[in-house]
């Protein structure tokens, strides 16, 4: 009977630390699953800050492609040709030396002495719009023609502005 007690308190002790050693364990196991999942929260975070960021480019490139699609739809929206509804009185006309008066056409290149004093800067007192970026309008006669600024290539002719 002795023997009995000996190995039925032997079996106890054994068992209760087996217990208290399986506590620990489960509490242990327990905080490593809470700090991967604090890991995984942070991971979660950070993608979801990346695709944000993300989403925030491509509407700014968005933007950006449609501002230049505007800009090249209004710079497109000048007549080729075109008559004035109204006329203005802009004082007297006198071509450069060795020039006439002629009817400029779309297409053809305005010779560099017209950009030099024949620039219409005041365009709105005569009912026209800003002009493209590179662009001027330019006085030749009573029409005024819009002309790139590098290599005077006509983009649209307003015919009859002034009197």
């Amino acid at each position: 009977m002795k023997k009995f007690t000996t190995a039925a308190l032997a079996a106890l002790i054994a068992a209760g630390s087996m217990g208290v050693a399986s506590a620990a364990d489960a509490q242990s196991r327990h905080e490593r699953n809470d700090r991967q999942e604090q890991r995984q929260d942070r991971r979660d975070d950070r993608r979801d800050d990346r695709s944000d960021r993300r989403d925030d480019r491509q509407e700014w490139r968005q933007d950006n492609r449609d501002d230049r699609r505007e800009y090249r739809q209004e710079a497109r929206n000048y007549d080729r040709w075109q008559r004035s509804e109204r006329r203005y009185n802009a004082g007297r006309y006198s071509p450069p030396r060795g020039y006439q008066v002629r009817q400029w056409s779309y297409g053809q290149r305005l010779p560099s002495y017209y950009s030099q004093g024949y620039v219409v800067n005041d365009y709105n007192r005569y009912g026209l719009r800003a002009p493209p970026r590179g662009y001027h309008y330019v006085r030749s006669g009573n029409d005024v023609v819009l002309a790139a600024v590098a290599g005077g290539l006509i983009t649209a002719v307003i015919a009859g502005l002034f009197n």
